[in-house]
């Protein structure tokens, strides 16, 4: 999962929330509480990291994944994790009462009222995320297509084949699609579930 479909999967809670959207950005165990994460972010970035064990395993998801061609296998889930923001994006109405605009100008408001600090690489990704409303533009293909490209050039090591990806999309469009809509009724599911047994 990338960012818009996690925050949308870890609720209205803003440390889960916000744990959502920087679990990436976290690294290592989470047990004993990492300088600088207090026990509300750490929640928030379990339950990220769940969602995400969960994706890995799930039937659609692995279809998804197997969708993508056998060049850029090794990068299949960065891709549909993308792949599946574009569809939340898109389809938006179908899963928050909210709309897509309203819902990410709180989640940036959520973030920048924190008052514990966040990662410090997380900073300047957020400043542009926010900027230029990243969550929200996921919804136009070009844009997941450019997204893909930047992160071949600066997050992931070179060389790599994530260069170009955009164009997988539009090639099994209608397959990744119903895998979305299989997949993420289930993930909102499983969030839940995991809310409700810690007490959240």
């Amino acid at each position: 999962m990338n960012y818009l479909a996690h925050a949308l999967l870890a609720g209205d809670h803003p440390a889960d929330r916000i744990g959502g959207v920087i679990g990436d950005f976290v690294k290592g165990p989470l047990d004993p509480l990492p300088a600088g994460l207090g026990p509300g972010l750490a929640a928030g970035v379990m339950l990220h990291r769940r969602i995400d064990s969960f994706a890995d395993t799930h039937p659609a998801f692995l279809r998804s994944r197997g969708r993508v061609s056998a060049a850029r296998r090794r990068v299949a889930g960065v891709m549909v994790d993308m792949f599946y923001d574009h569809f939340l994006a898109r389809h938006w109405a179908q899963f928050s009462e909210q709309a897509l605009g309203d819902f990410t100008a709180d989640t940036y408001r959520m973030i920048a009222a924190h008052p514990e600090p966040l990662p410090p690489s997380f900073g300047p990704v957020f400043e542009r995320m926010r900027a230029h409303d990243w969550l929200a533009s996921y919804r136009d293909v070009a844009v997941v297509a450019l997204a893909l490209d930047r992160m071949a050039e600066l997050r992931l090591r070179r060389p790599n084949p994530l260069a170009g990806a955009g164009e997988e999309l539009l090639a099994a469009y209608a397959g990744l699609e119903a895998d979305f809509f299989e997949f993420l009724p289930d993930a909102r599911a499983f969030a839940l579930s995991v809310v409700r047994q810690r007490g959240g």
